[in-house]
């Protein structure tokens, strides 16, 4: 009895101690299944490396394609975004010219737009994660490569370094002595706002300015500027720009600004219909075009089009841009018609283009200069159809009132067969250059390649080259109220004043001045550092 009593015992300790033993397994494993849950998964330790692991914020957009609509794999990567450029947001009931509302898929790094419309928002409107799920789910899906994904990496590590070279300049300029020879044969400082900053500025724009010109477009709109008439200075630019090999670049990721090289006069002889007085064609043509360009290449999304610019001598040009959003309101533009009065032309943003005429451009300086101060017998001259509402004031006071002003509408051949117009200008102290339909007038670069004083009377124009030229030094500038006050103005000018001022006109003409292999502080690079400076300016340091 006894013994058996003993067996039992140990039959029911193994039994215990078995038990015991599962429920210890069973509530170690349960423990460990508890820890990994319920523990954050940064408590635990990174692997060893021996460069810190950078966290890639950037979602890649190439991975949604739009059924829609061929502006595919459109990205724009908001963390690269320098800080002067400003989303614009766009409201809900937007639609395009085709009737649709654009599709937009959305996070807080990337807008990728369907459709022809080409906008931005802001990062507070994003949509809610319901909403955004939605539009995922309606789109199609591919997987990157990583050979992709670093690409692109080095295209927005590659496109940071290019503003950080703009941010370094502007410091230069605005921050460090210029240690330079201010005494350059080629300057004459009195004409200059502040030749030191100038001279370091356009220093600066040789070492490191790049730019990048779109290949896109088709002529006669595209690659195929005018360069003979009222509208040359869109053409030569354009083919300078095109020839050269200091400035341009083939890679695009290199370049500090890109080149919109488009006519704007052979954007109105092509698709305006006339007597229409409708532009909106034209506008439209250049939007589906900035619309291509946004969603071939990255470069216009990641700054809205704030280093983009175009050079266009048209009047109708500014208002071309005002189907497009962001060309209108960021893209820096070059243009013959700077009116501020408007709001279409910014000053500091944009660029008064000099309005030249080059008659023969195989030969673009014949006939320069003009009459020493002595031998210039008239007082003042002026000449041309009575387009927009000054130069009928302007003929109303003054033609056939006073020997001392010579004011006609067009040249009488009585006139102009003793005396040519261009005589007329070499021989007079000063030329009246009298606004248009719009605030611009060739008249202006006229009378400096001929060495007449110029007279502006255009109110709310900003005279090219105004970032860096001092006018009042080298024209006379007189708001349109004066007009019957005009002579006793330019009487007004002392002899020593006017020698002063005519011998400023000039020094500074061959700032005017295209050269068919461009030189140095020609035309072609005072317009380039015009656009240089622009972009500088936008740069927040």
């Amino acid at each position: 009895m006894v013994r058996l009593c003993y067996h039992q015992r140990r039959s029911i300790y193994k039994m215990m101690e078995w038990r015991i033993i599962t429920l210890i397994a069973t509530g170690a494993i349960t423990l460990m299944l508890f820890y990994t849950i319920t523990y954050p998964i940064h408590h635990f330790p990174h692997p060893p490396t021996s460069t810190p692991i950078q966290p890639f914020s950037t979602p890649d957009v190439s991975a949604f394609q739009f059924n829609s609509s061929p502006v595919a794999d459109v990205y724009l990567e908001k963390s690269i975004i320098p800080s002067e450029a400003t989303p614009f947001p766009i409201t809900n009931d937007t639609v395009n010219e085709m009737g649709a509302k654009p599709k937009v898929l959305q996070t807080p790094f990337y807008t990728s737009i369907a459709n022809d419309s080409h906008v931005s928002f802001p990062i507070e409107d994003l949509p809610s994660v319901n909403s955004y799920t939605k539009m995922v789910e309606s789109t199609d899906t591919s997987v990157v490569s990583f050979p992709e994904l670093q690409r692109k990496r080095e295209e927005s590590t590659s496109l940071m370094s290019t503003d950080q070279d703009l941010v370094n300049a502007k410091i230069k300029i605005d921050h460090i002595p210029y240690e330079g020879l201010l005494d350059d044969p080629d300057l004459y400082a009195p004409v200059f706002r502040n030749v030191s900053l100038f001279k370091r500025s356009y220093e600066l724009m040789e070492k490191t300015l790049k730019v990048y010109v779109y290949k896109d477009g088709a002529k006669p709109i595209f690659h195929k500027p005018p360069i003979k008439g009222i509208y040359a200075s869109e053409g030569w630019f354009m083919r300078s720009m095109e020839r050269n090999r200091h400035f341009v670049v083939k890679d695009p990721k290199k370049a500090h600004l890109f080149y919109l090289p488009y006519s704007s006069r052979n954007l109105e002889l092509t698709l305006y219909v006339p007597d229409s007085k409708n532009k909106r064609d034209l506008s439209l043509f250049l939007k589906n075009y900035v619309n291509s360009i946004a969603s071939r290449y990255p470069f216009w999304n990641r700054t809205h089009g704030s280093d983009h610019f175009l050079v266009a001598c048209h009047d109708w040009a500014p208002y071309t841009t005002k189907e497009h959003d962001e060309l209108f309101r960021n893209t820096i533009k070059a243009v013959c018609n700077a009116d501020t009065s408007d709001g279409v032309f910014i000053r500091g943003r944009d660029v008064s283009l000099p309005e030249t005429i080059i008659s023969v451009p195989r030969r673009p300086l014949r006939g320069l200069g003009g009459n020493p101060v002595s031998q210039r017998t008239i007082l003042s001259f002026y000449a041309g159809h009575m387009h927009g509402r000054v130069r009928p004031l302007l003929l109303k006071y003054w033609n056939g009132k006073d020997d001392d002003m010579r004011i006609y509408g067009p040249l009488p051949k009585k006139v102009s067969s003793k005396k040519s117009y261009a005589q007329h200008m070499k021989t007079s102290k000063f030329c009246i250059c009298p606004m248009g339909y719009e605030v611009n007038s060739p008249r202006i670069v006229e009378a400096i390649y001929y060495e007449c004083v110029p007279v502006i009377i255009a109110d709310n124009f900003v005279p090219p080259f105004d970032d860096v030229l001092d006018w009042t030094k080298f024209s006379v500038i007189v708001e349109e109220k004066d007009i019957p006050d005009l002579k006793n103005i330019l009487l007004n000018v002392s002899a020593e004043k006017y020698i002063d001022m005519h011998t400023s006109v000039q020094r500074l003409q061959k700032h005017f001045l295209w050269h068919v292999k461009p030189i140095k502080y020609d035309i072609f690079h005072m317009i380039l550092h015009s656009i240089w400076l622009s972009r500088i300016n936008q740069m927040a340091i």
